[in-house]
């Protein structure tokens, strides 16, 4: 046996089996891998511009329904939907005030998500199959966040329904290594890319009465809490 066999023999020896499929997000055949698994109903881990997360098409609503047993998520926490673009949004004609969509086009893409009042509009987005499984019965919480790997995913699959990629309770996961090690036995495939942007999840603002002149912070995440309502009084300034 030569010095090259011997060598590959120990590398896999000591190379441990990983408990899931694994892409490269730096290359295109691992982006079209993971978009190929959550296609087939798979739930994988992706980047995000904040933390990693767990993902589902919203073609396949039984597998938004996986990601709550796959981190033990309470039936009564909604999950939220990851777009592209806002150009996105414009495309299925929602019925969003001036202000909202001002607002909007000041925090997208980036680590804030909106929450806002559900409707037929979903339909056209393409969340279709998955409008009973995603946020409330009333309302939706939209991301599209500022990571160019993530849009590229969603442009191939679609909306995604997504949740932070950790057992509920627990810290999120900044590495794909901690994706890998604490949820890969339970789910499809994990998309690489190293360390996270963040270390904490988007800051979750309620736009409910945004036409009422006010905006909630429902969760302070990487974007801090005065920033968002800086950004919010900025915007109606303009409006008037």
């Amino acid at each position: 046996m030569g010095p090259s066999l011997l060598k590959e023999k120990a590398k896999k020896e000591s190379s441990p089996e990983l408990p899931c499929p694994v892409a490269n997000s730096r290359i295109t055949s691992g982006l079209l891998k993971i978009a190929g698994l959550l296609e087939e109903g798979g739930v994988c881990g992706v980047p995000t511009d904040t933390v990693y997360a767990l993902a589902a098409s919203c073609k396949n609503p039984q597998a938004i329904e996986k990601i709550y047993s796959i981190k033990d998520r309470p039936a009564e926490k909604p999950i939220c939907i990851c777009i592209s673009s806002v150009e996105q949004l414009v495309a299925a004609k929602p019925p969003f005030s001036p202000l909202l969509w001002e607002f909007m086009r000041n925090v997208y893409p980036g680590g804030i998500s909106c929450i806002v009042s559900k409707g037929d509009w979903l339909y056209e987005l393409g969340v279709g199959p998955a409008y009973d499984r995603v946020g409330t019965k009333d309302s939706i919480m939209i991301r599209v966040p500022d990571q160019t790997v993530t849009v590229h995913l969603c442009d191939i699959t679609g909306p995604l329904a997504i949740t932070s990629a950790n057992p509920s309770g627990e810290a999120d996961s900044t590495h794909h290594s901690m994706v890998i090690n604490r949820l890969g036995h339970k789910i499809q495939g994990v998309l690489c890319d190293g360390d996270s942007n963040e270390v904490v999840a988007s800051t979750v603002v309620n736009c409910l009465k945004i036409d009422e002149g006010t905006i909630t912070i429902v969760r302070e995440g990487c974007v801090p809490a005065v920033k968002v309502q800086h950004i919010f009084e900025r915007v109606k300034a303009t409006m008037v």
